[in-house]
């Protein structure tokens, strides 16, 4: 064997090995995730959540931050279905999640699609996030700061598009940023992973993004001083269990349930055996 092949397959191996460690400590840890996500979201977020081996809080209200927030394990904040009523309560439960020293998530839906989206987010980014996961076209609004061509929520560009936006999103926020697409971007402003796992009919289920942003936001949980490497495996870990899916679904809506069943029963041979992540 080649040494350039030798030294790949070790990194494979390592990244195998470190994200299947990470699902097991979810599975015995069964960490608190708080999401306040859009309404379409929460049902696919929640049980996203449960079949990792996570435990859900869909709270939102703004009453509840300062009592509940101080206990979970990690918060999830995604502004899909934005409004100002929702704001207050997004932006007080990242302050109290800082506070408590608990690490935070935010997916920036449709960020360049208006003005008020874009305010709204690029505020939120302004308060510190652990990670920003987003699509091309979310990442490359952020790192901007301006209005971009985008399709309502879907992107108008690849991920790969997003490298240079991502990196530089990742140097001025602090942030580990994700982009998600056929490849999935994963950059701390110097470093550049790539996973690879996945399929394209999961683009034709919806908040499927949304959902791997709440896994990413349980595996930060249990290993928050590894943010990069938490988030790469988390994305790599949902693509492991599409792929299982699409091999019994018919289309979209059989890929959900499979995809929810595949997380609950991934194993680590088929995380060794299917995983890939690549530097960039």
């Amino acid at each position: 064997m080649e040494p350039s092949n030798l030294n790949e397959e070790q990194d494979q191996n390592s990244w195998a090995l470190n994200a299947w460690t990470l699902l097991s400590k979810l599975r015995d840890q069964s960490p608190l995730i708080q999401c306040i996500t859009n309404f379409v979201s929460m049902d696919l977020m929640a049980n996203t959540l449960l079949s990792a081996g996570a435990s859900p809080a869909m709270i939102h209200s703004i009453e509840e931050i300062q009592d509940f927030t101080p206990h979970i394990h990690a918060l999830c904040i995604n502004v899909g279905t934005l409004s100002p009523a929702w704001l207050p309560a997004m932006r007080e439960a990242a302050l109290v999640a800082n506070k408590a020293g608990k690490p935070w998530i935010l997916d920036p839906v449709a960020a360049g699609a208006s003005r008020f989206r874009l305010k709204a987010c690029l505020e939120l980014v302004g308060l510190n996030p652990s990670v920003i996961r987003g699509n091309g076209s979310e990442i490359i609004a952020l790192s901007k700061a301006s209005l971009g061509a985008t399709k309502g929520v879907d992107s108008s560009h690849e991920s790969m598009d997003a490298m240079e936006a991502a990196k530089s999103l990742a140097q001025s926020s602090g942030a580990i940023v994700a982009v998600s697409g056929a490849v999935d971007i994963i950059t701390d402003g110097h470093r550049v992973v790539g996973a690879h796992n996945g399929v394209s009919m999961m683009q034709k289920i919806t908040a499927t993004g949304c959902a791997v942003t709440a896994l990413i936001a349980a595996f930060i949980a249990v290993d928050p001083m590894h943010a990069l490497e938490a988030t790469a495996s988390a994305l790599s870990i949902f693509g492991i269990a599409g792929e299982m899916g699409m091999d019994m679904a018919k289309g979209p809506a059989s890929l959900r349930m499979h995809l929810i069943d595949s997380l609950y029963n991934l194993d680590q041979a088929a995380v060794s055996s299917r995983l890939k992540v690549t530097s960039l």
